[in-house]
């Protein structure tokens, strides 16, 4: 059955990857290092974006 959904475009900023793990460089007294998430600012960590909008001309 054919899919009727149309791929979403991928983030050109992230390149699909909206999240990642920054090492804080501190370490745990476990002994792992602490990590903070840091999301895409450009498609808020979805890993896509919008398509652009169409320009139209008014008046002419």
């Amino acid at each position: 059955m054919p899919e009727n959904t149309r791929p979403r475009p991928i983030c050109a900023h992230c390149d699909g990857f909206p999240t990642v793990a920054v090492t804080t460089g501190q370490i745990t007294p476990t002994g792992h290092r602490k990590t903070i998430t840091a999301a895409c600012p450009a498609c808020h960590g979805t890993g896509h974006s919008l398509p652009a909008r169409s320009r139209t001309r008014v008046g002419v």
